[in-house]
């Protein structure tokens, strides 16, 4: 008798649903100012420590004020922590002479930190929303990016954040977020890729809704790039 050999069929899983943020990631600073936090003697130390864990003579001119010099660099590098996003956009403008088609702000270059190796990535954002009867300064948008940007991230969260906010802050009719990024902890290390380019995008109201609406912001952020 010959055996017979069925296929085995996986078994459906149930659609995944996209985790909700907390909107406590979007609406306010990340750092309260009644938080503990270690000293900026204490930072310095501990930059003096990874120093010496790599072999460094902690000792030699050149690295003397090199655990100062860092620890001022993170908080140039990490200041989103301190900035609340809800503030950046609660100023709105009428004047809009009945304008009904979506707003948007291409290019906007950033840099952030991978919280995986605390290594950058960078390159630009693209956000557009269609306001309903206000709308919000343009710079804000990129004020907004950087905010977040100056967080430890992985782009796939910073895009996130960057639409959940607009959406929750301006109650916009939707919302369109790319990001394209090069992450150095891929391009200088690890598989040594360079060049390699991460897209990310996130669509709220009509823009996730309406297929159309995402096929024209993907055209004119696209169709008139260089």
């Amino acid at each position: 008798m010959d055996a017979t050999i069925k296929p085995i069929r996986p078994t459906k899983q149930p659609e995944a649903r996209p985790a909700e943020l907390d909107p406590a990631e979007f609406l306010a600073a990340a750092v309260r100012a009644d938080q503990p936090r270690p000293a900026r003697a204490e930072a310095e130390a501990a930059v003096k420590t990874l120093l010496a864990y790599i072999g460094e003579n902690t000792n030699r001119e050149g690295l003397l004020d090199t655990p100062r010099r860092v620890v001022e660099a993170f908080d140039e590098l990490y200041q989103g922590y301190h900035q609340c996003p809800a503030e950046v956009l609660d100023r709105t403008f009428g004047e809009t002479a009945g304008y009904d088609d979506f707003v948007l702000v291409r290019d906007i270059e950033f840099t952030s930190q991978c919280e995986h190796h605390m290594m950058p990535f960078y390159g630009k954002a693209h956000i557009a929303y269609t306001p309903v009867e206000r709308v919000v300064g343009l710079s804000k948008l990129a004020r907004l990016t950087d905010i977040f940007a100056r967080r430890l991230q992985t782009q796939e969260h910073l895009t996130a954040q960057i639409a959940a906010a607009i959406d929750e802050i301006l109650k916009p009719r939707g919302v369109a977020v790319l990001i394209e990024a090069e992450h150095t902890c891929m391009s200088v290390r690890g598989v040594a890729k360079h060049g390699a380019s991460t897209f990310t995008s996130r669509y709220t109201g009509m823009f996730r809704d309406n297929p159309a609406e995402q096929a024209r912001f993907l055209s004119m952020v696209r169709g008139l790039q260089r």
